[in-house]
C-alpha cells in the first residue's frame, strides 16, 4: 500500500470498490476450474494434436498431416459421411421422443402434484439405481425375438412368429435412448414450470383465455429456457453413444462411435479415430448453434410482436 493510500483511507475504498464483482468470488471457482482444465480441456486438446499425427503400422508418428480428415472427402469416407449424418438424425429423432415424453409429465408434476414432490424426483430418479448397461439388456430383453412384447403378442394369438423389427435396427436404438435420458428433460423442464409465476396464469383465465391458449401464451413460452436445456442435454451426448448401437443396434443401427471406437481399438488407428471425434464434435456444435439461432430469431420475432 502506498503513502497516498495509507494516509488517505477513502482511496484505498474507492480502489476495492473499482474492481469487478466477479474478482471476488474467483477463488470459490478455482479447484473446479482446475479439474475441468486437467480432466476435460487438456484431454480435448490431445484428441486434436493427435488427429494430426501419423500412423505408420503399429507407430503413430508425431508426423503432422491433414489426410486423416481429408478421407471424410473421399470415396473411402463415404461410410463416414453416412455414419455422421444417421447419427445425427438418430439422436435428434430420439431427443424429440424424449422431450414430448418429458413435457407432460415435468407438467404433472410441476402442475398437479401440491404435496410430497420430493418423493415424485426420487422416484424419476429410480432408473439410475441401476447401470446403464442393465437398463440396455433390460430392452434388449423386452424387445428381442423371445422377448416380452413378442411373447404377449403371441400368447394373445396376435402373431405366429416374433416380430424382426423390434431389435437390431435404428429403432430399438432410438427407444432405449429416449428411456435412458428422459429423466434428463423430466429435471430442467420440471424446474422451468415450477418458476412459473401462477398470478401469470390466473389473469390469463380472468382475460377469458382457454386452457390451450393459455399455456401456448404463457406456459410454453415461460419453460422455454428449460425445454433448450432438455434438448441441449439430450442430444449431445446421444450423438456419440456406441454402447447403446453395439448392444441393440446390429449393423443397421451402429453409430459414428462405433466407427470411432473401432478406429481406436481393432483398427489400431488413433489419428483416424481422433480426427473423426472432431469432425464430429464439430458437426454436433454447428448443429447446436443452428438450433439456438433459429431459437434466437424466432424469440425476437415474437418479441416484435
Amino acid at each position: 500500500m502506498n503513502t497516498q493510500t495509507a494516509t488517505n483511507p477513502a482511496v484505498g475504498d474507492a480502489a476495492l470498490s473499482a474492481r469487478p464483482e466477479w474478482l471476488d468470488g474467483l477463488w470459490l471457482i478455482v479447484p473446479t476450474l482446475l479439474i475441468v482444465i486437467g480432466m476435460m480441456v487438456v484431454p480435448l486438446v490431445g484428441i486434436v494434436v493427435v488427429s494430426f499425427w501419423t500412423q505408420t503400422g503399429f507407430n503413430i508418428e508425431a508426423t503432422w498431416t491433414l489426410d486423416n480428415y481429408r478421407v471424410l472427402f473421399t470415396p473411402e469416407g463415404a461410410l463416414y459421411r453416412i455414419l455422421i449424418v444417421k447419427s445425427l438424425w438418430m439422436s435428434l429423432t430420439a431427443t424429440i421422443a424424449v422431450v414430448l415424453l418429458a413435457y407432460p409429465m415435468a407438467y404433472f408434476m410441476a402442475f398437479r402434484i401440491e404435496r410430497a414432490k420430493l418423493i415424485w424426483i426420487i422416484l424419476l430418479t429410480v432408473p439410475f439405481w441401476t447401470s446403464y448397461l442393465l437398463r440396455i439388456f433390460a430392452w434388449k430383453v423386452i424387445l428381442g425375438f423371445n422377448g416380452v412384447i413378442n411373447s404377449g403378442l403371441k400368447a394373445v394369438g396376435l402373431i405366429d412368429k416374433p416380430l424382426e423389427f423390434l431389435l437390431y435396427n435404428p429403432t430399438s436404438v432410438t427407444i432405449t435412448l429416449a428411456h435412458a435420458w428422459a429423466a434428463y428433460a423430466v429435471l430442467p423442464i420440471y424446474v422451468s414450470l415450477e418458476k412459473i409465476d401462477r398470478s401469470y396464469l390466473e389473469a390469463a383465465t380472468d382475460l377469458g383465455d382457454s386452457k390451450w391458449k393459455r399455456f401456448w401464451r404463457i406456459t410454453f413460452p415461460l419453460s422455454l429456457p428449460g425445454t433448450i436445456a432438455a434438448i441441449l442435454l439430450v442430444f449431445i451426448p446421444t450423438v456419440g453413444d456406441y454402447i447403446t448401437p453395439t448392444l441393440v443396434g446390429g449393423t443397421s443401427g451402429i453409430m459414428i462411435g462405433n466407427s470411432i471406437v473401432t478406429q481406436f481399438g481393432k483398427a489400431n488407428n488413433a489419428p483416424l479415430g481422433a480426427a473423426l471425434s472432431c469432425i464430429m464434435m464439430l458437426a454436433i456444435t454447428l448443429a447446436v448453434c443452428a438450433f439456438l439461432a433459429a431459437i434466437g430469431r424466432k424469440r425476437l420475432k415474437a418479441a416484435d410482436l
